[in-house]
């Protein structure tokens, strides 16, 4: 099982079988545990076995010793919380910046729409050429942001059209998930654990399998009014639990970036970092957008 985010599952972050860094890692400041405690010390095919993948880079630092938590030596060769803040910012505000654009620059339309859709799949695309990299690539990373800024400038401009208000409503309610989130991980209330993962996970293909199925039912007419995706009671719930899927990634994103800054990955995965932080946080808006619009009871 790899990671939510196909950005690590590529790399240091996770294991080829697994998450390396569960159950081994310091949890929000916790210890780590010798050698072995490093998830960057197995599964890397560029690093030495039992040593931290990471230690040929002049900048990163040793292995802990003895069970002592790791040290973060003062370096600008190794991803720092600032490195993550700052390219998380970039890249969320590539989004932003392509949004407001397009909301400003495309009247509400079929024609808009289908550029809509082209912008949602050239965005996949450069996220799967990304993914399959062995290193962050920042220009793919700043075009997928630039894209998928313009597909939710527009659908959110639609849905402000049709129920007015509720884009600024949805984005209030993917700050709040994502703070709640972030606050019950540090309060390690969630112990982001392999078995943790792998139930999330499974649980994940599963809603994403199911969804496909209901779009090609949706598409050739046998599930009239979206099916499991209407806008009704049915898709409420649906989205409800997508969004909670959409905390389970960022817990899993969190857990991630923490082992790296905790074992000295290069700065430059602070890029693959703020990349999987956006993916997550655009499902989030999208579902929460889809939701607001359900509750606001006006078709």
């Amino acid at each position: 099982m790899r990671s939510s985010n196909p950005v690590f599952s590529r790399r240091g972050f996770s294991r080829d079988n697994g998450y390396a860094g569960f159950n081994t890692a310091p949890q929000a400041g916790g210890a780590a545990v010798g050698t072995q405690g490093n998830p960057y010390a197995q599964g890397n095919p560029y690093a030495q076995q039992g040593a931290n993948p990471y230690a040929a880079n002049p900048y990163a630092q040793q292995a802990p010793q003895h069970g002592a938590p790791p040290q973060a030596p003062v370096s600008t060769g190794r991803m720092t919380m600032d490195d993550v803040v700052v390219r998380s910012a970039m890249t969320l505000g590539t989004v932003v910046v392509g949004a407001i654009l397009a909301w400003a620059l495309l009247p509400v339309s079929p024609a808009s729409w289908g550029l809509a859709i082209g912008a949602a799949l050239i965005a996949m695309v450069l996220a799967l050429v990304q993914s399959f990299k062995r290193k962050a690539v920042p220009a793919l990373i700043l075009s997928y942001a630039a894209f998928e800024g313009v597909f939710l400038g527009v659908i959110s401009e639609m849905f402000n059209s049709a129920w007015s208000g509720a884009p600024f409503q949805a984005v209030l309610g993917t700050m709040a998930v994502s703070g709640a989130t972030l606050l019950v991980y540090k309060a390690g209330w969630i112990r982001v654990t392999a078995r943790y993962a792998r139930i999330g996970m499974t649980i994940a293909i599963a809603f994403v399998l199911v969804m496909a199925v209901n779009l090609l039912l949706v598409v050739f007419g046998v599930a009239p009014d979206g099916g499991l995706r209407s806008m009704g009671p049915l898709g409420a719930i649906v989205g409800i639990f997508a969004i909670l899927l959409g905390a389970f990634f960022l817990t899993l994103d969190f857990k991630q970036i923490e082992d790296g800054i905790s074992y000295g990955a290069p700065r430059e995965e602070a890029w693959l970092a703020a990349f999987g932080l956006t993916m997550t946080l655009v499902w989030i808006y999208v579902e929460m957008l889809r939701l607001v619009a359900i509750f606001s009871g006006d078709d």
